[in-house]
């Protein structure tokens, strides 16, 4: 695996977020252990944050400002995210209106109008990832020759570490 800030892995980590819907959040509760929940991702064009709407309070936006230090992973089908950095929830009603879509409104009584509508945003600090562009069963066949000569499959998977 690779430890780079080079635009082409960043790339990668842009193509699997732009294909994402959902990620999970993992936070660090009051009583020190670690939640995770799926979130819907509001804006999958990758600029080295990712954001998610709540509602404000929450038990997950008590766990981000007690430790904002956060992880969120990522699968799009054709690759998997592991996303570290810090989170702050955010009540910037110009950012809420750029992000706002139809699958929000279900999440709020009044809209986005509501006062408890509030955006997670993850400021990364670094991501791995995981990237095939391979037909899964071409992947599946490589899995398959190794199981059968007892080897190791063939190259399956882009891999590295972008520090952002």
């Amino acid at each position: 695996m690779t430890d780079t800030n080079d635009t082409n892995d960043i790339s990668k980590v842009a193509e699997v977020l732009e294909k994402s819907r959902i990620g999970i959040l993992t936070t660090q509760s009051h009583g020190q252990h670690l939640v995770s929940r799926p979130l819907a991702i509001v804006d999958r064009d990758f600029d080295g944050k990712v954001y998610f709407f709540t509602q404000d309070p929450s038990p997950k936006v008590d766990d981000i400002k007690a430790h904002a230090q956060v992880n969120v992973a990522v699968e799009s089908g054709k690759g998997y995210l592991s996303l570290s950095g810090k989170a702050a929830v955010t009540h910037d009603r110009e950012l809420v209106d750029q992000m706002w879509s139809t699958g929000a409104e279900a999440w709020f009584d009044q809209g986005r109008d509501d006062p408890t509508v509030a955006l997670i945003e993850v400021d990364v600090e670094s991501a791995e990832y995981w990237v095939s562009n391979e037909p899964k069963a071409v992947t599946y066949l490589k899995y398959a020759k190794a199981a059968l000569t007892g080897g190791h499959p063939e190259h399956v998977a882009d891999t590295g570490t972008v520090q952002l």
